[in-house]
């Protein structure tokens, strides 16, 4: 008998050659001189916001977008808006405006039109980038010939709208960025009067690092049937970043933040305060110890702002001190250490603080100093992140009193701190007043001191080789 032989397949077989399947950016339906511009910036793959956003965004869909920072989702907006205004290809009228995007600091602004102009630099659409801090004439020129996208701060966009020089009916898109820094902001009811003057037909685009409360609630007011996308568990902070918390006497901060910045592994240091006062105070004090560093933060004009910047990218001063506000948009490379001087209120805040750090594959430390009065903040933190941040006594500073009380006390009292003072003040760490310590391995102590290790030193101390409103910003 013989047997007979199925065969091992009744698909057609494919003739496509393999080289000719879309890949990288091409799969996501973008035309030529997008796809050109973007491999040109040596970016092949696109980020997982990019790959589920941009898709939906060609189709015309609203779309509510949670990324942390450095995830590429200016590139998830920008590059739907530049192939829809592209295939459109009409000129705008005179101060009016095709594509908005909103934008909490100046520096995220700068940041987003760049992005634009790299872009786009193979399409023939123009752009214009406003805020405060600046002269006005420039800015209204621009706006008089009419631009097809419009990079903003609320505050100086609705001052060139209530004085006649920008026109927003007949956006076609709005993209809201930040939008849960721009609540904790007050642009609220600025945001609400720039979007009532924008059309009914627009697309609506809200990104945000967080996603509280508020921001559903303007969600729900802005979008229409959104697509939603979230390309990371909420608050979830990046594996590549080492945690750690050091428990101290506020009138320590300031000291054990000179002996960490004197540390070997300390080359490019951000380190965060809760208000703008309290940057220039520790700016001030790192100034006097002889380290480098620059302040940013609302009430500096925006040159200073920008110059601050510039120092820090190149390394000239390798740390920056910056309040949560004037931080955000905020992308620089190698930044090895970020520093919690004071924790945030919001715990939420922590996640975006530390995300600046462990960027492209690099891995990162964040270093949060927590006293007496933080507790409740601390538990906050490691309540949203859902794991403990790994405490660290190894300095002279270590308030054993401090620490102490934050492990044994209750999850209910930790609760009930809430950031505030947390029970009776704790006395003064007695190591740190006798100049006995731990061996502070991490931050190049010495054993017996917790002075500085002059073969650890990184270039950063002594040992060194060779007001404005925010509403207006």
């Amino acid at each position: 008998m013989s047997a007979s032989t199925a065969p091992l397949s009744t698909a057609p077989v494919s003739t496509t050659p393999l080289s000719s399947v879309p890949t990288g950016f091409k799969s996501l339906n973008l035309i030529e001189p997008l796809c050109r511009a973007v491999q040109e910036e040596k970016y092949f793959i696109p980020t997982p916001i990019q790959l589920q956003a941009i898709p939906p965004l060609l189709e015309g869909r609203d779309l509510m977008g949670c990324a942390q920072t450095g995830t590429g989702k200016t590139g998830a907006f920008a590059l739907p808006i530049l192939q829809r205004l592209a295939k459109k290809n009409k000129a705008p009228k005179p101060k009016n405006v095709h594509a908005l995007v909103l934008t909490p600091t100046r520096e995220l602004a700068i940041q987003v039109s760049d992005s634009f102009r790299v872009y786009g630099r193979y399409l023939n659409i123009n752009h214009a980038v406003v805020y405060g801090g600046v002269g006005y004439q420039p800015q209204i020129r621009a706006l008089s010939r009419g631009v097809d996208v419009l990079v903003a701060t609320p505050g100086r966009l609705l001052d060139l709208i209530q004085q006649g020089h920008v026109k927003l009916d007949q956006v076609e898109v709005f993209v809201l960025d930040e939008a849960d820094r721009m609540l904790d902001a007050g642009f609220l009811p600025v945001i609400r009067n720039i979007f009532a003057a924008t059309s009914e037909r627009r697309q609506t685009m809200l990104f945000s690092a967080t996603v509280p409360v508020e921001v559903v609630q303007l969600m729900k007011a802005m979008l229409r049937d959104p697509v939603e996308v979230s390309v990371t568990p909420q608050s979830t902070t990046v594996e590549k970043i080492v945690q750690r918390v050091l428990f101290v006497d506020r009138e320590n901060k300031s000291d054990l933040l000179i002996s960490l910045l004197q540390g070997s592994s300390v080359t490019r240091a951000l380190v965060f305060t809760r208000t703008k006062h309290g940057a220039n105070k520790v700016t001030q004090k790192l100034a006097k110890n002889r380290i480098r560093a620059e302040a940013i933060h609302g009430n500096k004009s925006q040159t200073a702002r920008m110059q601050a910047l510039k120092n820090f990218r190149s390394g000239k001063s390798p740390v920056l001190v910056a309040t949560d506000i004037a931080a955000r948009g905020l992308d620089v490379d190698g930044i090895t250490h970020v520093i919690n001087y004071e924790l945030p209120n919001e715990p939420e805040s922590y996640v975006h603080r530390i995300g600046r750090t462990a960027r492209a594959g690099a891995s990162g430390t964040a270093i949060s100093f927590c006293d007496d009065g933080e507790r409740g903040y601390l538990f906050n933190i490691e309540r949203v992140i859902k794991q403990s941040v790994t405490p660290d006594a190894e300095h002279p500073f270590h308030a054993d009193a401090i620490a102490s009380g934050y492990k044994n006390s209750s999850p209910s009292s930790r609760k009930k701190a809430n950031g505030n003072n947390f029970g009776r003040r704790q006395p003064a760490n007695s190591n740190a007043k006798k100049g006995r310590s731990s061996s502070g391995r991490g931050a190049g102590f010495t054993r017996k001191t917790g002075e500085q290790n002059p073969s650890r030193g990184n270039g950063f101390g002594k040992n060194r080789s060779g007001r404005g409103r925010a509403a207006r910003a």
